[in-house]
């Protein structure tokens, strides 16, 4: 376990948060873990599980002394705090995040960071469609993707040091700048959780009580729309322009489908659907 960090606070104690906390732990992290969260349950849930040590509902409390702050909140939440917790970050301190979206939100953030500390973005590619600090767990993380978002202006020190944290919990690193990122997750992520979203919302509008007749397949495909919607209005809102242009690429997509349909084209229907097929199965399955 690195050890350059010897108090970490972790601000937004749910599932990320709270799974990155007991990762610490479960890797032998001999530091003093400090929890903030409005919800002070929360926060109690998680000193009692032994999953930080200690707590506060104030950010510009509970940051002081801290040589790492990891931001888990939704990203909106983001500019809010480090605008509260700028005059008492410590000098050399280092800023991250494990938000799904990054772009202009990281040079913002960027911006605001007193001198001497550092920005460096991170997502874990590691969560699950339910939030809360009681769906946390500590192998959360291993054996999974973390995205780190290097600019022109990251501290080359500060990088490696959150890189090799992360690869303590059992991350596999990848880096990209926060354009690309955004580019590739508003396709894989962000517009899956959209769709979601509206189907679960198309289905509903058609007659709300069909949804007792979904099977498995439904279940599936909108599992996802359990996620945080605070969280995901974020998203779109900090990705507006990729999730805008890929909705309609989706928008296209269905057309295509919906015209073989209407005109009765079977074999070109079922040609774009094994191209799908043959697409989703280089994946693999879970």
């Amino acid at each position: 376990m690195n050890m350059d960090f010897k108090q970490i606070v972790v601000i937004g104690a749910g599932l990320i948060g709270g799974s990155f906390a007991m990762s610490l732990k479960a890797c032998g992290f001999k530091g003093k873990i400090v929890g903030i969260d409005r919800r002070e349950e929360n926060l109690h849930i998680a000193k009692e599980k032994g999953i930080i040590d200690e707590y506060s509902t104030f950010p510009s409390k509970g940051v002081n002394g801290s040589d790492l702050i990891l931001l888990s909140t939704p990203a909106g939440q983001f500019l809010k705090i480090i605008e509260e917790i700028a005059p008492v970050i410590k000098r050399w301190a280092i800023v991250t995040d494990v938000g799904s979206v990054k772009g202009t939100l990281v040079r913002r953030l960027e911006e605001l960071m007193p001198a001497g500390v550092s920005f460096v973005g991170g997502h874990p590619i590691a969560g699950k469609e339910l939030s809360g600090i009681e769906t946390a767990s500590a192998h959360l993380f291993k054996g999974k993707m973390c995205v780190i978002t290097p600019t022109q202006k990251t501290d080359r020190n500060a990088l490696k040091k959150v890189m090799s944290l992360w690869q303590s919990l059992g991350s596999n690193i990848v880096t990209m700048s926060p354009e690309e990122h955004d580019r590739i997750f508003g396709a894989v992520s962000h517009l899956p959780h959209v769709v979601a979203y509206a189907l679960v919302n198309t289905v509903i509008g058609l007659d709300k009580n069909i949804l007792p007749y979904s099977g498995q397949g439904f279940r599936d495909i909108t599992r996802i729309a359990l996620s945080p919607p605070d969280l995901w209005g974020d998203v779109c809102r900090y990705n507006a322009e990729n999730i805008l242009s890929f909705i309609d690429s989706f928008e296209l997509a269905i057309s295509l489908i919906k015209d073989k349909i209407k005109n009765s084209q079977w074999e070109a229907l079922e040609e774009e659907f094994k191209k799908a097929q043959t697409a989703r199965s280089n994946l693999g399955t879970d």
